[in-house]
Parts: structure tokens; sequence; C-alpha cells
């Protein structure tokens, strides 16, 4: 599984590259357009903003992989090895349950908007509230397989405390 969740992050950051080109793509060729040629692409702003979305959501599933979200280890610093496993423990227990609550919340607001569109590019709006789902069902993913890890002792170092194995 972990290969899998590797590959599959490596994926995402490739992506994350191309949707980062398409948005500098877009908006530049706009600002150039309007200025320039005083017309413009009608779509790029909307479809920058949804392209924003997901590549954040990508980029967040591979930080999360590679444990380089922001942290604190005030407290986890001091504590033994096995107060660092319980506070670990919870920590991961409680970001499962905020990816529940995102994914069902965005998978609500995805099938409430599937028969709406967008106002300039036509497209479903539940394709910007499906970058939740996405989001919530890969980052549950990766934080089982921390878990599973964790508990099997098989995860190098901790990640709420730098340079230090539990």
């Amino acid at each position: 599984m972990e290969a899998l969740i590797y590959h599959y992050c490596r994926a995402l950051k490739v992506i994350a590259v191309i949707l980062l080109a398409i948005m500098v793509a877009l908006v530049f060729g706009n600002v150039v357009l309007r200025y320039a040629f005083n017309s413009g692409i009608t779509v790029a702003e909307e479809l920058s903003r949804w392209l924003f979305v997901w590549l954040t959501f990508f980029a967040s599933i591979a930080a999360l992989r590679e444990r380089q979200h922001l942290g604190t280890d005030f407290l986890i610093s001091r504590l033994g090895r096995r107060g660092k496993l319980i506070c670990l423990l919870i920590a991961q227990a409680l970001m499962l349950w905020i990816c529940w609550l995102l994914f069902s919340g965005s998978l609500t607001q995805t099938m409430l908007n599937w028969d709406v569109t967008a106002p300039s590019s036509d497209l479903s709006v539940a394709w910007f509230y499906g970058s939740g789902v996405v989001f919530g069902v890969s980052a549950a993913a990766v934080l089982l397989e921390q878990m599973i890890r964790l508990l099997r002792g098989d995860l190098p170092g901790s990640p709420m405390v730098a340079e230090e194995k539990l």
C-alpha cells in the first residue's frame, strides 16, 4: 500500500505542476489580451480559480504524505516515547475525522450542484466541490497508511518532533 500511495502522490505532484502551468498561461494570456488587444478569455478567471483549488488540494495530499505540514512540538518534545505515540495516534484520529467531515460535506455539495452550471464556462459546479471529495478520500488513505505503519513501529521518525525517532 505504501508504494501505491507513493506513486499516487508522485502523480499528484506532476498534475499540480501541469495545473500551475495552465493557470499561469490563462492568467498571463488574459492580461496580455486585455491590455494589448482590449479583449480577453472569458473563462480564464473562473478556470484559474478552479484550478487553484484543485492544485491546493493535490499539493496538500502530497505534503501530508511527506509530513511537510506546519506543526509545533512544544509539548510533544517533552513527552516520553509512549506519550508521543499516544499524542500522534490521537492527532491522526482527529485528522481522519476532519477528512470524513470534508469528504461528506464536499460529497453533499457535489451532488447538490451536479446540475448547476458555472456562469462563464458552463461546466458543472460539481467539478469545483469534487476537489474536496478527492482530498478527503486521498488524505484518509495517507493517514490510515501512516497509522498502520506507526502501530507496526515502521514509521521512520516522528511526524510531530523533528529528527527524533519514536
